[in-house]
């Protein structure tokens, strides 16, 4: 699969749930204490360091930029979907929203001192990894942090439906 043709695949299925999956995880958090306890640290480490700005790669709806936001931390998301940047201005509209790629963040070098990547990377192969990990180092400042989530595993797994839809999109 080419970098074009995954990137587009995901963008479309995105586009596609966008409403649904918001409003799915919009709670999503309250039930996951170490999540938020992993974002937490992730915000007094940043907060420390002194960090601007941290993006939030891979946005989606915005819900994981505005709890970062509510632990003090300045942050804004980039997201494939517009459709998903659309949720997010809606859903959190004093919050920065971006369209973007991971494989080519439209960044400034050393532009944040930390960066989130909060199972954003699922339906990246393994061979774009690199691309998407260099792009973060480009864009984090030197000491910069990094947080990422991400599933185990090495099977890949086709979906062609979710959240009431129907769309075409792997997982890794």
């Amino acid at each position: 699969m080419t970098e074009s043709t995954y990137l587009h695949a995901t963008q479309v299925a995105y586009d596609t749930v966008a409403g649904d999956y918001a409003e799915l995880l919009r709670d999503e958090l309250v039930s996951k204490p170490l999540d938020r306890a992993m974002l937490a640290a992730f915000a007094e480490v940043v907060q420390a360091s002194g960090a601007k700005e941290v993006a939030d790669l891979g946005c989606g709806p915005g819900r994981i930029t505005a709890h970062l936001q509510s632990l003090g931390v300045n942050a804004f998301g980039i997201d494939l979907s517009p459709e998903m940047v659309a949720v997010a201005r809606r859903d959190h509209p004093d919050l920065r929203f971006e369209e973007g790629s991971m494989t080519a963040l439209d960044l400034a070098d050393e532009a944040v001192g930390g960066a989130v990547a909060w199972y954003s990377t699922v339906h990246t192969p393994p061979e774009v990894l690199p691309t998407v990990f260099t792009e973060i180092h480009r864009v984090l400042t030197p000491g910069g942090h990094l947080l990422i989530a991400f599933k185990v595993g090495d099977e890949r797994r086709h979906a062609n439906q979710g959240y009431g839809h129907r769309y075409l999109l792997d997982a890794l």
